[in-house]
């Protein structure tokens, strides 16, 4: 995936997973809360991964 791939991804995944917590939190299901959270850090990943790909070039 390249550079802008991995970005969108991962702003998808921190919206949907800040959704679930606040859903979570909402409905007090702590498992929903915990996936949510997550998911939120796997987005933040896919975004830094997105950068580092930008930086290095997409080859990597």
């Amino acid at each position: 995936m390249g550079e802008l791939t991995d970005k969108i991804k991962g702003t998808v995944n921190e919206a949907i997973g800040n959704a679930k917590e606040a859903i979570g939190k909402h409905t007090d299901n702590a498992d929903l809360t915990a996936e949510g959270q997550a998911q939120q850090v796997e987005g933040k990943g896919e975004k830094v991964k997105g950068s580092v790909k930008g930086a290095l070039g997409d080859d990597i």
